[in-house]
């Protein structure tokens, strides 16, 4: 079996993480009997700055083109945010219908956590944030700019498929799990679009009798996060209480250099796009010291999209067994001194 891989590196520490993730590709390829081959594209900021685009015309055709898409961080101090990341990888998302963002939040070692108390079998947590709807629809505008009476407008939407479909998803993950689904809300004070949210929710959660379904305002999961982690497993969220609170759980887990993600759409023929939930981090590209473990543990979630079981977990496995041993090279965010290369260098060994 040979899969065919799209390289999209984008921006800053982007192409130095995925440059390093290439060698534990060629592990995993060599150990568990597959090939692959790989195509970069060059596309992102400095591209915006030369010729005012982030993606060319032909981007989603040649993308769709490929089995999957290793993306980095996209995002330039040049470049103002919300153009980087809504004309750059939140597109492919929207293009694609990737509505499944998927976050896995895992402690593979109880050194990494800056709680006091919690144990590694604590923190094995599983995101399903609605990733095409909801409050990055980009639907809204501006008026009178400039002026006293300027006014700015910016709409959620929220689709009862689009509910159903991110629900089913996490519903049937549960299924295999702990058979709990935390659903993470705020219909309390949002009375429209979060309280139709969690109607449909509840309507899905009738067709998984032997799931529980836990109601929990975004600020009670904010606190319970941090005060029992290990009460969570399967959590579903729409757009933005999910982009919030995963970078919370990163924080429980080691940071956003040990936090993976993974863009969805099992109904159609679209590529995933596999990428660390982390930027692009321009104070530290060029200095050959980010933490590459996110972008490999994306290409774990990558080689589960393929049926590649065995070779995800043996990602999972080696990187677990680095974080654990104490001589083990780590980069500075995890508090050591190492390059980028020395991580990758050591963790191809443990295959």
């Amino acid at each position: 079996m040979e899969y065919d891989i799209a390289l999209l590196p984008g921006d800053g520490i982007g192409n130095e993480v995925v440059e390093a993730t290439i060698p534990v590709l060629d592990a995993a390829s060599e150990k568990f009997g597959f090939e692959f081959q790989t195509t970069w594209y060059d596309w992102g900021s400095q591209r915006y700055l030369q010729k005012g685009e982030m993606l060319p015309d032909t981007a989603y055709d040649q993308l769709a083109e490929h089995d999957a898409i290793l993306h980095g961080a996209m995002g330039h101090p040049d470049v103002p945010d919300h153009i980087s990341s809504t004309e750059g990888h939140i597109s492919i998302r929207r293009e694609f219908d990737h509505y499944i963002n998927l976050r896995p939040a895992i402690l593979f070692d109880s050194s990494l956590t800056p709680l006091k108390g919690v144990e590694t079998a604590d923190v094995n947590i599983v995101w399903y944030r609605e990733n095409t709807e909801g409050e990055y629809i980009d639907v809204g505008g501006r008026l009178n700019r400039g002026g006293s009476t300027e006014i700015a407008l910016q709409s959620s939407i929220y689709t009862k498929e689009g509910i159903r479909r991110i629900a089913k998803s996490a519903f049937r993950d549960a299924k295999t799990r702990s058979k709990k689904v935390t659903n993470v809300t705020k219909s309390n004070a949002l009375s429209h679009g979060p309280v139709f949210w969690d109607e449909v929710v509840e309507e899905v959660s009738e067709e998984f009798p032997d799931v529980r379904l836990e109601n929990m305002y975004v600020d009670a999961a904010n606190m319970h996060l941090v005060q029992r982690p290990e009460d969570f497993d399967v959590v579903l969220s729409s757009n933005l209480f999910g982009d919030i609170l995963t970078d919370l759980t990163a924080a429980i887990v080691g940071g956003l250099g040990m936090t993976p993600s993974a863009n969805l759409n099992p109904n159609n023929d679209y590529p995933g796009m596999f990428e660390p939930v982390h930027g692009s981090a321009p104070d530290i590209a060029g200095d050959g010291i980010a933490n590459p473990l996110a972008t490999v543990l994306s290409s774990g979630l990558m080689f589960d999209d393929f049926g590649q079981s065995s070779a995800a977990a043996a990602i999972r496995e080696g990187v677990e067994a680095q974080v654990s041993d104490e001589t083990a090279p780590k980069t500075p965010d995890l508090g050591g001194s190492a390059k980028t290369r020395d991580v990758v260098d050591d963790l191809v060994t443990r295959f």
